[in-house]
């Protein structure tokens, strides 16, 4: 096996080398060559003291200085270089309480987690150390935790859930022993960026239903997202073939890799187990706002997320009215609208469902919103031929709620008939809706 390095990667190496001090090629980029995958981030260990790191590269920042971490970047490329060490006690359950800088490569890849990450490569020999056998892993596509899994798991519980997203991004069996060890109370300790975090690199990965499914028997779920796993044995019947988390995993699987699906998909029918019906929808929608604050996501991402579960059993289909489709995307949004025709997909290959029959429909709803979206025709206040100030000046109006509610009502026309939005047709219905005033809005008390 050879490791081909950047250049960038390779002067690293030889700058460290010329001044006296070993360099490693260590983590994911080692596990990823030994795969086949073109890695995306290089880490190397060196005995070079982080003060000496810092003397030997132009540009550096101490992202981790007192644990031995100094980023360097070459030709703008961001290479971390650490300096091989040993843990003490992890009191916080997360960072050691104190580190000893060592020489020896093999006491560095003993406090590592799992043995896939824990071989090093020698560039200039073209050799690979690896005292726990993590080639041999990496081959029979097995996790297995360095030492004793219940050590690794006490000094810092995290460990316990990038034990299963790995096993979501590299698809490798999870060895017994270490899911006997899973300790779920210890996830108390953990805060919730971290395990937001870990959660976005699992729910990302291709063999994302056995990791979820590890999640739930392992305990972890329960600690993590006990609204989703209070899916487990709630029975759905009809053309449904799982109980609610295993319809809920199965979707998740199959939607799109991108985080705001994923987690649409996972959480999309969690209000089930509080209320049966359509209602679950909305009762869904806010719980999963409830869980992504609470792991600290973005307002972004809580909001496509709440929006997506909300409006995950809308009514129209392919054969739809053009109004019926136009309101559909002028409520939601375009891209939105889209992706809840991938959420429902998702959604149905959960079920009893004829594939073919299920990409046709997909096929036919998406020709159905980009015909909408190809007509250019207004779906917002702002394709509106006419705005507040144009309103204000043709109608003789001051600035207030009525120009809200006159734009309003023009967007509703023109959601019915698109031909309608024209400057001079708008301000005629606007004149109607103003001398109609009195029957449409409810009288002044």
């Amino acid at each position: 096996m050879h490791i081909i390095l950047s250049p960038q990667i390779r002067k690293a190496c030889q700058t460290l080398a010329d001044a006296g001090f070993h360099a490693y090629i260590v983590g994911g980029a080692v596990r990823d060559s030994i795969m086949g995958v073109e890695p995306l981030d290089w880490d190397i260990t060196t005995d070079a003291l982080p003060n000496q790191i810092e003397e030997l590269f132009t540009e550096t920042i101490p992202t981790g200085k007192e644990f031995g971490t100094i980023t360097v970047l070459i030709k703008d490329e961001p290479i971390e270089i650490t300096t091989m060490r040993q843990d003490g006690p992890y009191s916080d359950g997360r960072h050691p309480d104190d580190v000893v800088f060592t020489n020896n490569i093999v006491l560095d890849l003993g406090r590592r987690d799992l043995t896939v990450n824990a071989v090093a490569y020698d560039p200039f020999d073209d050799s690979f150390i690896d005292p726990f056998h993590g080639i041999k892993h990496i081959k029979r596509r097995r996790l297995v935790t360095v030492g004793e899994p219940q050590e690794r798991f006490e000094e810092d519980p995290l460990r316990m859930l990038r034990l299963v997203r790995f096993q979501s991004t590299l698809g490798f069996s999870v060895d017994k022993k270490a899911i006997l060890a899973i300790r779920p109370e210890l996830m108390a300790r953990i805060s919730a960026e971290r395990i937001q975090q870990e959660m976005t690199k699992l729910l990302l990965g291709h063999h994302l239903a056995p990791a979820l499914e590890l999640l739930y028997h392992s305990g972890l779920m329960e600690k993590i997202l006990p609204e989703l796993a209070a899916g487990a044995g709630v029975q759905q019947g009809g053309r449904h073939c799982f109980d609610v988390l295993g319809h809920s995993i199965t979707a998740a699987q199959f939607i799109r890799p991108q985080l705001h699906l994923r987690w649409a998909a996972l959480l999309h029918d969690i209000g089930k187990p509080v209320k049966a019906g359509r209602k679950h929808a909305q009762i869904g929608a806010e719980l999963a706002e409830d869980i992504l604050r609470r792991l600290r996501y973005s307002n972004q991402l809580v909001a496509q997320v709440k929006s997506l579960i909300a409006n995950h059993m809308y009514e129209v289909h392919p054969y739809s009215s053009d109004r019926a489709m136009r309101r559909f995307v002028a409520k939601v949004g375009p891209k939105a609208a889209l992706d809840l025709v991938e959420l429902r997909r998702a959604d149905i290959a959960g079920m009893y469902a004829d594939p073919k029959q299920v990409i046709h429909y997909v096929q036919l709803m998406e020709a159905r919103i980009r015909e909408i979206l190809d007509a250019d025709g207004a779906l917002s206040l702002k394709d509106l031929d006419i705005d507040g100030t144009e309103l204000m000046k043709e109608l003789h109006l001051k600035p207030g709620p009525l120009i809200g509610q006159i734009l309003d009502y023009l967007l509703n026309l023109v959601l019915d008939d698109p031909t309608l939005n024209h400057k001079s047709l708008l301000l005629k219905q606007a004149r109607v809706f103003l001398n109609t005033l009195g029957e449409i809005l409810p009288p002044k008390v």
